[in-house]
């Protein structure tokens, strides 16, 4: 329990400095959302052989784009466990706990509407019975696991909702889900600077190289991709330490380590292979959309 009240304060901590740098416990589970992106980005640019111009008359034209949108609204998923010997008897508590937080949930301004409690699992629990040199396993429990989801627009809520929660000794937040209801048009206005990028292209390509290009233009690649917080957040243990290089020693000392804390944070996407970032400073976390954008074209030929 202290381990876990231990992480709840680490969040909670974050989020009175900053209120909207949230994430939840589901970033304990994964590393290295930034590298991902990163890497996803650079594959849509991979030009395989059945995409490389079939002769000399035509060419490429290509644009990356990357917009940042604040999210319009937020779900905070809760995770609740209890054990106890019987199955009514998890159940009963359970109960109480999750009408203790929706009652408190109400006084925030939050609408039944807006709360789902998920059925997660139940399972049994066992434990060890020593009777001599014999350690027999034997069925000492049950566990049951909800989850309550959050639905709410004022980012600035989740404090309070942290505090609630821990009121009903609920210590667990395992995410923070952001939502963009209007995808379509952010997509739209995506396809709109990216055509925009390689209109400006052929200009500065004619009045440079003097190429001409033939229209219509031949789309060849329009990919899409988003990235959420939640999979951007990445983490790391900092700290330097002392080393214990004798055998001897090792072998007469019992070393028990220091408990180091892992950081979190958000680690967007930069403008590092991008035309165009649109809403590019970055001070909390947002859902980032990307373009990548392929066209080709005839190129007129000089006359003889």
């Amino acid at each position: 329990m202290k381990r876990t009240f231990a992480s709840l304060f680490l969040i909670f901590a974050c989020a009175a400095g900053c209120f909207a740098q949230a994430s939840g416990n589901i970033g304990y589970s994964q590393s290295g959302g930034n590298a991902r992106a990163e890497q996803n980005e650079r594959a849509k640019r991979v030009i395989t052989k059945e995409e490389m111009p079939p002769n000399a008359t035509s060419t490429f034209l290509e644009a990356s784009v990357l917009v940042n949108v604040k999210a319009d609204e937020h779900v905070a998923v809760f995770g609740i466990a209890q054990e106890c010997l019987t199955v009514a008897e998890c159940n009963q508590k359970m109960d109480a706990t999750v009408g203790e937080f929706t009652g408190a949930l109400k006084q925030l301004g939050i609408k039944s509407e807006d709360v789902f409690v998920d059925f997660a699992a139940q399972n049994k629990i066992y434990g060890y019975q020593v009777e001599g040199t014999i350690a027999k396993e034997k069925l000492v429990g049950f566990e049951l696991k909800k989850n309550v989801s959050v639905h709410y627009q004022d980012k600035a809520l989740l404090d309070k909702l942290v505090i609630a929660a821990s009121r009903s000794k609920i210590f667990d937040l395992i995410k923070v889900d952001y939502v963009v209801r209007d995808t379509a048009k952010v997509r739209g206005r995506l396809l709109m600077e990216a055509a925009g990028i390689i209109e400006q292209k052929m200009v500065s390509y004619t009045k440079l190289f003097g190429v001409r290009f033939q229209p219509p233009a031949q789309v060849f690649a329009e990919r899409y991709s988003t990235y959420y917080p939640t999979e951007m957040y990445d983490s790391y243990t900092a700290f330097e330490a002392e080393e214990m290089s004798s055998d001897y020693y090792r072998q007469k000392y019992t070393i028990q380590g220091a408990r180091k804390s892992r950081t979190f944070f958000f680690n967007a996407l930069n403008a590092d292979g991008f035309d165009l970032v649109v809403e590019p400073v970055v001070i909390e976390p947002v859902v980032q959309f990307t373009l990548y954008l392929k066209v080709k074209y005839e190129i007129e030929q000089p006359k003889k």
